[in-house]
């Protein structure tokens, strides 16, 4: 599978919708993700959006909405709480908002994990 380059225009538009939440911002493989307690809580991948929601939530997305999917960064490897949104989502600001505020509402109240310590470099 190839590798496609990150959407700068998915990327800004991520992080203006969520700059007035509580987040960090990290990479991953090169993608800009952002985190809650150490949780995974939404990112861009290629071109696409993805954010992480309850059992509840995810079926009720997937169930209103044809074109959005189980998220899928390597195929075979499905990432079973994270959904791709479609653009009838992200281009509707404030449906883009109400998502992604019920998926940051769904990882703030998931325990805070421990950061992974970073491997030591052998000189």
């Amino acid at each position: 599978m190839e590798w496609e380059k990150v959407s700068d225009e998915k990327s800004e538009l991520l992080g203006s919708s969520i700059k007035d939440l509580v987040t960090e911002k990290k990479k991953m493989f090169g993608c800009p993700v952002y985190f809650v307690n150490n949780n995974m809580f939404t990112g861009v991948h290629g071109s696409n959006i993805f954010l992480r929601l309850s059992e509840e939530d995810r079926e009720k997305i997937l169930s209103e909405f044809e074109s959005v999917s189980i998220f899928e960064p390597v195929k075979g490897r499905k990432m079973k709480e994270y959904v791709v949104l479609s653009p009838a989502i992200f281009n509707d600001n404030d449906l883009f908002k109400q998502w992604l505020s019920r998926s940051h509402e769904y990882v703030s109240g998931m325990p805070e994990r421990s950061p992974k310590k970073s491997k030591s470099k052998k000189p």
